[in-house]
């Protein structure tokens, strides 16, 4: 009876403990909801002022509620909730991924793609190489004991950009160019920077020799090839399903969640298959938007463009809300130094000195492959200034959400740290990223009013939006010349080419895109469905009493 007494009062204590480890839990998630609807009250509030975006009031709000409970808690911790690799990689990643993928401006993306794929791919390229060589010069003479694995990792780390802030300041109608080349560079980056990291992983770096520089390049062409192949098949796999299956008959509910459900499976297969989850939900999102996205019913349209929206926007605000209040854990400042004033004087110098590598670094490709770029534009309207040169250049100096992540997942283990050196580099890049992200975000407007002042933004947009398309060749038809303004014009593919102002519209140039069009409507878009290509099927009552409509691009389907 003694031992069951035992035993029974054991057991009550053991579930006591989880009990108060479960409201613990409760009330430290509940804190951190109500920190996230803060943010959103007082990015509202600052709405009006573009000097300061939701990443920045995040940031500002978890470093003053890591304070609070930096006081409350006698020093001994200041932040709710512990990083979690995982909670970010399949959680809070994928989100802000996809919904980058998914809300991109096709058109100006694929028009400027190789000149994104310049900056976003082979920049971010040059940029590691630099920064891991810097790294690996300075870093080894302070005696941090890092390994050439880790010297590599800081390359990708810091090889990744957050443009927020700059979109957040340009103007995608009045200046088209620079915010498609912005845009588009930030998310290749993003994903280039991720499977240069897991190609950095992939390696065995106990022998290093000449060969190990043509396997990381080998092994990170193979990643962006097979990963992007995934995504697209995901993608059409998804569009094929709801255009046979006409969920939207009954309900849109089925059409929602199998969208949502096809994106995530995308992002986990290429992560069980070792491929790049992010390369592989961008393109996923791309292909979606294209395709499955006019296959669903109103409803589902309006559902699921700001349901993903939404929740990149809640994924990216808990990144900074965290990263503010983990910039003062006492647990990896003590690790660093016994000393206060040793752990900043250390951790001053390695992000000066990150961030030195940085500026080199975006410069050594931005500038060059600019004026590569330029070679290639026959129209002056394509070239890429100076100023705006400039401007791509700044854009890229903030480091965000994937880089900290991929410094947690280098550097901690189930986001805590033993050793000096892992500390540091924790440290140095929640430093970097709260410089960059306040003082390079504050400066970003007054810099673009400056070097593109608000009259020059309106004889942008309309030398880019009369003069451009009219004369241009880029141009694919006269249709895209006046998609915007809702006139559509297909007839005129037979007319011969314009050499007078009388011809000004009549045929269309033979360009890229312009081929990939006439294959997509009358190869992929029969079978995958899109817009104009899927009969209309009404998703609700109150859709059933309308009258069809058809959409943009139907009748051309027709025809």
């Amino acid at each position: 009876m003694g031992g069951i007494g035992f035993s029974s009062r054991s057991m009550l204590e053991m579930m006591n403990a989880v009990s108060t480890s479960g409201y613990a839990s409760v009330s430290s998630i509940t804190l951190f909801i109500t920190l996230l609807s803060a943010c959103i009250v007082f990015g509202h509030l600052l709405e009006e002022n573009r000097w300061i975006n939701e990443s920045i009031t995040a940031l500002v709000v978890g470093i003053g509620t890591g304070v609070v409970v930096l006081l409350i808690s006698g020093g001994r911790s200041s932040h709710l909730l512990v990083f979690s690799e995982d909670l970010f990689f399949i959680y809070l990643l994928p989100p802000i991924i996809f919904n980058a993928g998914f809300q991109v401006k096709k058109k100006h993306f694929f028009r400027n793609f190789s000149t994104i794929m310049l900056y976003g791919a082979v920049g971010t390229l040059i940029s590691f190489i630099l920064i891991s060589l810097g790294s690996i010069a300075i870093f080894r003479k302070m005696g941090l004991g890092l390994s050439i694995g880790d010297y590599l990792a800081i390359g990708t780390i810091f090889a990744a950009t957050d443009s927020v802030c700059t979109l957040q300041v340009l103007s995608q109608d009045e200046t088209p160019l620079l915010y498609s080349l912005v845009f588009g560079e930030s998310v290749v980056n993003d994903a280039t920077s991720v499977v240069l990291f897991n190609a950095v992983h992939n390696l065995d770096l106990s022998h290093v020799d000449t060969k190990i520089a043509f396997k990381l390049v080998g092994n990170f062409f193979y990643l962006f090839a097979t990963s992007t192949i995934l995504g697209v098949a995901a993608g059409l796999l998804s569009a094929y399903v709801i255009k046979k299956l006409v969920f939207g008959r009954h309900s849109t509910d089925p059409e929602v969640a199998i969208m949502m459900l096809m994106a995530y499976f995308s992002y986990l297969l290429a992560a069980l298959l070792n491929l790049s989850s992010i390369l592989t939900v961008f393109f996923c999102g791309i292909v979606m938007s294209h395709y499955t996205w006019h296959n669903v019913t109103e409803n589902s349209r309006i559902t699921t463009k700001h349901t993903f929206a939404t929740l990149s926007f809640l994924a990216e605000i808990s990144i900074f809300l965290y990263v503010g209040m983990d910039a003062l854990d006492i647990e990896k400042w003590s690790v660093v130094s016994d000393s206060l004033s040793k752990s900043l004087s250390t951790t001053a110098l390695t992000s000066a000195t990150l961030l030195g590598l940085v500026l080199v670094g975006r410069a050594a490709f931005v500038f060059p492959l600019s004026f590569l770029s330029n070679l290639t534009k026959k129209k002056q309207s394509e070239k890429v200034s100076l100023r705006q040169q400039v401007i791509i250049w700044w854009a890229g100096l903030r480091r965000g959400a994937v880089s900290m992540a991929l410094a947690y997942n280098q550097f901690t283990t189930g986001g805590h740290t033993q050793q000096e050196g892992s500390a540091i580099m924790i440290t140095s890049t929640i430093t970097v990223v709260l410089f960059s992200s306040v003082v390079f975000g504050l400066m970003t407007k007054p810099m673009i009013m400056f070097l593109i002042p608000p009259s020059k933004h309106l004889n942008r947009m309309i030398s880019t939006s009369f003069v451009v398309p009219l004369l241009g060749e880029g141009q694919d038809s006269v249709a895209e010349l006046f998609n915007d303004n809702g006139i559509v014009s297909e007839d005129v593919h037979s007319i011969i080419r314009p050499h007078s102002l009388r011809m000004l519209l009549t045929k269309p140039s033979k360009t890229v895109h312009y081929h990939w069009r006439k294959f997509d409507n009358s190869i992929m878009r029969p079978v995958f469905g899109g817009r104009g290509f899927v009969p209309y099927v009404p998703g609700s009552p109150a859709e059933q009493s309308l009258p069809h409509l058809p959409e943009e691009g139907e009748e051309e389907a027709q025809t």
